[in-house]
């Protein structure tokens, strides 16, 4: 038999170890790949929605600003076909001008500058 002493022990290194893998058990449940992901997920939803409601309020300071950014950050992104359409324009116009010199009649000489 054991003395009250290691019993007492014994029932100690019990209760530790139950400690321990409970312990364990939660690191292994907080560690897993789907906790983590889903942790990960809900932090960067609330991420996008702070940057969202920061850049909502940004506008309504300053809207001014805020459409002028917009509207360079598009014609930057459009440039190609703006300056495409910039380009057909600017042709359109030369042509209609060339057009317009050849089909416009010569003023005609009056009989007093024939002769």
């Amino acid at each position: 038999m054991d003395t009250p002493e290691i019993a007492a022990a014994r029932i100690e290194v019990d209760h530790r170890r139950a400690r321990v893998m409970a312990a364990a058990q939660e690191l292994q449940e907080r560690l897993s790949p789907k906790v983590l992901a889903r942790n990960t997920w809900q932090g960067a939803k609330e991420k996008g929605a702070d940057l969202a409601e920061d850049a909502v309020d940004a506008v309504k300071a300053r809207p001014l600003a805020a459409t002028g950014v917009v509207a360079a950050i598009t014609m930057f992104l459009a440039r190609e076909p703006l300056m495409d359409l910039a380009t057909k324009i600017a042709g359109n116009v030369g042509d209609k001008r060339k057009t317009r010199k050849a089909a416009k009649p010569k003023p005609r000489q009056s009989a007093t500058e024939k002769a």
